[in-house]
């Protein structure tokens, strides 16, 4: 027999002010849902997810943070050993979103630039009550030079991009990450009887 590969892991944390959405973005991904009642997450929490790529599988190991100020002193140690920052801001906050840059800051003091950053704006359902838009999201993402995508997790609006983004970023994912954009959106969460490509819409691909 083959000897099996062991599964790569990478530790995902989510940062960013309280109510902003990171474990509403966490439940669509894991689970499909969404939860209407909010309940502030108390400390750390932990979950974890296996993806199925193309020519490998992961776990990704998500630790969602508190965004609360009384549980700011806890995050340092989270951040130190993870491969993934996502920061998460709500576009309908403008406060939120110009707090991301102390997150980022701090994620770089913890992990220099070892370490992928994402920076996530949520809750684009809220279209009446925008107040950063996507260009300001994408000048600051070029400013810090980290990741950029826009999510809503109450829609399930680019949750399962977000991932793959990620995935396909990811050390020893650089097969993956060269391919272009718009491409990526055609990676396999979980493997399906039949190749559904339904979810790649004007992927530019002249194939």
């Amino acid at each position: 027999m083959a000897a099996v590969s062991p599964l790569a892991k990478y530790k995902l944390v989510f940062l960013g002010d309280q109510s902003v959405g990171k474990t509403s973005i966490i439940t669509r991904f894991m689970y499909d849902k969404f939860d209407t009642t909010y309940q502030a997450t108390i400390g750390i929490d932990f979950l974890s997810k296996t993806m199925y790529l193309e020519d490998r599988t992961v776990r990704l190991q998500l630790w969602d943070t508190a965004g609360q100020e009384r549980f700011r002193s806890l995050i340092p140690s989270y951040i130190r050993d993870s491969s993934v920052a996502v920061i998460v801001y709500d576009v309908a906050n403008r406060q939120s979103f110009l707090n991301t840059s102390k997150w980022i800051e701090e994620v770089r003091t913890e992990r220099g630039s070892d370490v992928i950053i994402v920076l996530v704006g949520n809750k684009t359902d809220l279209v009446d009550k925008r107040q950063v838009s996507i260009e300001e999201g994408e000048t600051k993402a070029r400013e810090f030079n980290v990741m950029f995508i826009e999510t809503s997790a109450k829609a399930g609006f680019n949750i399962k991009p977000l991932f793959r983004k990620i995935a396909a970023a990811l050390p020893g994912m650089e097969a993956l990450s060269s391919t272009k954009q718009e491409d990526m959106v055609d990676v396999n969460l979980k493997p399906t009887s039949s190749s559904s490509h339904t979810e790649q819409q004007g992927g530019g691909c002249a194939c």
